[in-house]
């Protein structure tokens, strides 16, 4: 079996590729070539999308059984890809998001019927209008598409906290290292399911190929829904921290200058859902979520502490923090004083 991933060495895509290989599946890497090195056994075309006459040459006579997109997050990067890939696949596989899903959801269990409505994330929406043009193509003239919505995926050089700076999670891991208070969208009790890249993979890798899977939308993600202090309280026992939360109602987080939390709180983390994976099941009745956070936060941890290139300082949104805690323990002070 033959595919082609476009990207293929991301938080999501480096597993599927890593499982692909072992597998044995013939794997094509479509990217810039910036991280070549990872996957020596991949062939590899180096080109940018974004420059549709250079890579349709480069696929000159090449088919593949599958093609899967990772990067693209527009409708007019899926129209390219409708143009480059029609007679040169049997399925290609979009990777949208479960943050398009309704928000605030109608009904706390999500399944592949939830409507599509995001008011708060533009991001979201054009996943979403990504979605309408691909179903557009799939029912028009068959092309064989297979949508999927992870929902927040980590790996071991990522980790999942609800709100970070422009760098990442290191600044909140540093904050909690030090003994400082880390923020906290309301009370810390909504719903967050949380899922391995290693255990994504093996969802996805069973929808390629997969016939029952063509003009169908399916959600992967695991079956453990954990509060966002439950999250928090397993990172701070890997780091040997105490947990130090400064509660925010996320309605005021969203109107801080200057960030996009309005999208990623409002229109996402600050929702309490619990993802029915039913459809998946079906699809691949060997899929199993198997990696409990807690347990993948200890890795997580331990990969960042040992990885000097991924601990990015970022001092304004420490300053941030600093401020937004003050901020609230003088309010709480002033309250409790009534």
């Amino acid at each position: 079996m033959k595919a082609l991933l476009i990207g293929g060495t991301g938080v999501i895509s480096t597993h599927i590729t890593r499982l692909l290989i072992e597998k044995g599946w013939d794997v094509t890497l479509l990217n810039r070539g910036n991280r070549q090195s990872e996957f020596p056994a991949a062939n590899q075309i180096i080109a940018d999308m974004n420059d549709e006459q250079d890579v349709a040459k480069k696929l000159e006579g090449l088919h593949f059984d599958t093609v899967c997109q990772f990067i693209a997050f527009k409708p007019e990067q899926v129209e390219r890809d409708i143009r480059l890939f029609t007679g040169k696949t049997d399925q290609y596989i979009f990777i949208s998001s479960a943050s398009a899903y309704q928000k605030p959801p109608a009904h706390p269990v999500i399944t592949e019927s939830t409507p599509l409505h995001n008011p708060y994330w533009q991001y979201s929406r054009d996943k979403a209008a990504c979605e309408t043009v691909l179903m557009e193509a799939y029912n028009k003239d068959l092309f064989p598409i297979t949508i999927v919505r992870p929902s927040h995926t980590f790996s071991e050089r990522s980790i999942t906290v609800p709100i970070h700076g422009k760098f990442g999670a290191w600044q909140v891991l540093k904050r909690m290292m030090e003994g400082k208070k880390v923020l906290i969208p309301g009370d810390g009790t909504s719903l967050w399911t949380v899922t391995a890249s290693r255990d994504f993979a093996k969802g996805f890798v069973g929808l390629m190929g997969n016939v029952h899977a063509i003009g169908e939308n399916v959600h992967i993600t695991s079956d453990e829904s954990l509060t966002w202090n439950q999250i928090m309280q397993s990172i701070a026992r890997a780091l040997n921290a105490e947990y130090k939360p400064c509660y925010v109602p996320a309605s005021i987080l969203a109107r801080v200058a200057g960030t996009d939390w309005q999208g990623a709180l409002l229109g996402d983390k600050a929702n309490s859902v619990i993802f029915d994976n039913s459809k998946l099941k079906r699809l691949v009745p060997t899929f199993c979520a198997d990696t409990r956070f807690d347990q993948a936060a200890r890795d997580s941890v331990q990969t960042f502490l040992s990885t000097p290139a991924l601990q990015k300082d970022d001092p304004d949104f420490d300053a941030l923090c600093d401020k937004i805690v003050a901020i609230m323990e003088d309010a709480e002070e002033k309250i409790a004083a009534l």
